[in-house]
């Protein structure tokens, strides 16, 4: 019976049908162990102290919260030693983080938003940590930010992490998606569904709806059709939902259905989009790809992009096929007009 399949054993099975290797096996037990220290840590609230600011920004001019920054060192700390990397990237800091030379090396590479939604820490709303695996393309004693610059397609593994009333782990090795729960009294993930799959149609959307004035023309019109609901174009009625949690939004689509979409807006007409290609999008779009879900920037797919740097933002539409094609051609159709 799959619930008592733990996350080891589902990794060596996965190893033993040369999905993977013995290294990323162990990478991914790494990270694992780091999410549930920083599962524990979200676990206590106000507790643990770990409330509210840090009083420190981010690369993007983001106010830091205490828990993002203890989530950062958390897996930073977990995967220095463990002779799996090269080096690590996080949307925390400016620069990438070599593994130190006195630790071994591997030749993976490691990028993770060690707590995406953090802005709603403090209110107690699900939060979680993302992450993604891509292979060293040179020399693993010397990594600059080059070696980063990687398509989502070139992703060996891909995972989130959601902290809320239980702590899923959700994870793909190019093989299915597939979804793992924690049991606190064992300590350990359980395999607790396999080959999730997202429905290729729904009548549910997750946006921020407050935006809609900054939009571009085609998104306007999406939205305008789903909500005149069944006596309009679509010809069902839609419902919205939104968290403001990329990874608890993602999870519901990946649960039952649905499409999130982060557009581009004219709010800051110098951004490309608000989320970050590197430590969102693409691990989102490969776990949601896995699961027979699709994702695009609005006009091409978001694996196939070529990342320019570290740090690069992009708009995101992604969960049921149908759903993400649909406004996907409705950016099309406006630029051939």
């Amino acid at each position: 019976m799959s619930q008592h399949v733990s996350l080891t054993r589902f990794l060596i099975e996965e190893e033993r049908a040369d999905h993977i290797n013995a290294d990323l096996r162990l990478l991914i037990e790494v990270v694992a162990r780091a999410c549930k220290t920083i599962s524990v840590a979200v676990g206590k609230g106000a507790l643990g102290g770990i409330l509210g600011d840090a009083g420190t920004g981010n690369i993007q001019g983001e106010a830091q919260k205490k828990l993002d920054v203890i989530a950062n060192e958390v897996l930073l700390e977990a995967n220095a030693w463990g002779g799996h990397l090269a080096a690590c990237a996080s949307e925390e800091m400016d620069d990438p983080y070599p593994i130190p030379d006195a630790f071994p090396r591997g030749n993976f590479l490691l990028l993770f938003d060690p707590l995406d939604g953090s802005s709603n820490i403090d209110v107690n709303v699900s939060i979680g940590t993302i992450f993604s695996v891509l292979k060293c393309p040179g020399d693993v004693q010397c990594v600059d930010t080059q070696a980063f610059l990687q398509p989502g397609s070139s992703q060996v593994a891909a995972g989130y992490c959601v902290y809320g009333p239980a702590t899923t782990l959700i994870l793909t090795v190019g093989h299915g998606t597939h979804q793992f729960t924690l049991d606190r009294e064992q300590g350990s993930f359980v395999l607790t569904q396999r080959d999730m799959r997202i429905p290729e149609e729904t009548q549910e959307f997750a946006i921020n709806m407050s935006n809609k004035r900054h939009w571009e023309a085609p998104m306007q019109a999406y939205i305008d059709d789903l909500l005149i609901g069944k006596e309009g174009p679509r010809g069902k009625n839609f419902n919205m939902r939104w968290i403001a949690s990329m990874v608890a939004d993602v999870h519901r689509i990946l649960t039952r259905g649905g499409v999130f979409i982060y557009p581009w807006d004219k709010k800051d007409p110098n951004k490309p989009g608000k989320l970050r290609l590197m430590y969102e999008a693409n691990p989102m779009s490969f776990l949601v790809e896995q699961a027979g879900g699709a994702s695009t920037n609005g006009r091409s797919r978001i694996m196939d992009i070529p990342p320019t740097e570290l740090h690069q933002r992009v708009p995101v539409f992604l969960g049921s096929k149908k759903e993400v094609e649909a406004v996907t051609d409705y950016h099309r159709k406006a630029d051939q007009a």
